[in-house]
């Protein structure tokens, strides 16, 4: 979701007023002051006990700017899926597909900035999971998809290391009755097969303000994610985090409104930043698919210390607070489990038996069952 706005620094000045000063950042990205989500989720509390060295996390969307400096140490090659000519994978995940044009698919690297961008670097912005590595999967062409394309990619993500999918994607409202009666099954049992392989699975609500999370984030096993603003409302524009499972948590995705820093700013392809917020290779989108990848990126840091599936989403889960209140352990129909808290996810005791993963951003190249 991005915004077409007016002057940039009567804007800024009336973000001051309406929300005081920013919190101050321990790192020297130059944008991290507008990061208001990194302090909403409490990421930098965090990053004492872990910052997501050996995690991968697979961004399965519309491929990245490999060349963006924000991102390029974080990155792995990937694959591609969509615009192939007979053979798929047929590319390593560049946002620029087959084709070689960039048809609108600017998302993923702002996607993927969210997850771990390079931190404390002199640039840019900061990542959720700074030392994590990013595995791009490109699934989508001018904002959009087939099941089937989308399923190959979540499928391959597992199969190549990933130890999170994150699906800033999603169906129209009521798309979930083609899952539930099995009419569509390909993401459904694609989710279910990354699940078997020990990965978390982390997708957007949607953006139509209905009482379900759309497909595939109503998928069971599938993290759904809400958004919220940054005074921790729900944002307008989210769905409710609602699903069987209840597997539903929230985290920043923005206003979707009139100011740029109401939005969650982060890497997009080199020169295609919005003049209207001041910046080239960065910029302010709002969604529930900006919300994903904050949660991605704290799953990310829990795969680091060494859990496996179950006890990292347990975690996500029980250490979610509801907003303004803190409270833990209570899920609500307007922010599900409540807001990710990656400070406190951090420092719950460990309790799975097995070593730190590696995934590809490690040693080994093939990924570990869990």
């Amino acid at each position: 979701m991005r915004r077409v706005l007016g002057s940039a620094l009567p804007l800024a000045l009336a973000a001051a007023l309406l929300h005081g000063g920013a919190a101050q950042a321990a790192t020297n990205d130059p944008l991290r002051d507008l990061q208001w989500g990194l302090d909403q989720v409490r990421a930098e509390q965090a990053w004492t006990a872990t910052k997501g060295a050996g995690a991968v996390v697979a961004v399965v969307d519309t491929g990245v700017d490999f060349a963006h400096p924000d991102l390029k140490a974080n990155l792995l090659q990937g694959a591609t899926f969509t615009g192939c000519q007979g053979q798929s994978p047929c590319g390593n995940g560049d946002y620029r597909g087959p084709d070689g044009e960039n048809n609108g698919d600017e998302h993923g690297t702002h996607v993927a900035g969210i997850v771990a961008a390079v931190t404390d670097n002199g640039i840019g912005v900061a990542g959720t999971a700074p030392d994590a590595k990013i595995l791009p999967v490109k699934v989508l062409e001018d904002g959009s998809g087939s099941f089937e394309e989308i399923a190959a990619g979540i499928r391959w993500s597992a199969d190549h290391g990933a130890d999170v999918i994150n699906l800033s994607l999603g169906a129209l409202p009521g798309v979930q009755a083609l899952t539930l009666t099995g009419l569509e099954s390909s993401v459904t049992e694609a989710v279910a097969y990354a699940n078997s392989r020990g990965v978390a699975v982390i997708a957007a609500a949607g953006n139509s303000a209905t009482a379900l999370c759309n497909t595939p984030a109503f998928e069971p096993g599938a993290v759904c994610v809400a958004s919220t603003d940054r005074n921790e409302a729900k944002s307008w524009f989210s769905e409710l985090p609602n699903k069987p499972d209840l597997k539903a948590v929230s985290a920043p995705g923005g206003a979707g409104l009139l100011f740029c820093e109401d939005d969650i700013v982060s890497t997009v392809p080199l020169g295609t930043g919005s003049a209207a917020c001041g910046e080239s290779d960065y910029d302010f989108y709002a969604g529930t698919s900006m919300a994903t990848p904050h949660v991605a990126g704290v799953a990310a840091l829990l795969f680091a210390q060494g859990r496996n599936l179950a006890e990292v989403e347990d975690v996500l889960l029980t250490t979610a607070r509801q907003p303004l209140t803190d409270v833990t352990g209570v899920y609500s129909p307007v922010f599900g489990w409540g807001i990710v808290d990656a400070a406190a996810a951090t420092a719950t005791p460990v309790t799975t038996a097995s070593a730190p993963t590696k995934g590809r951003g490690g040693k080994g190249g093939s990924k570990p069952r869990r």
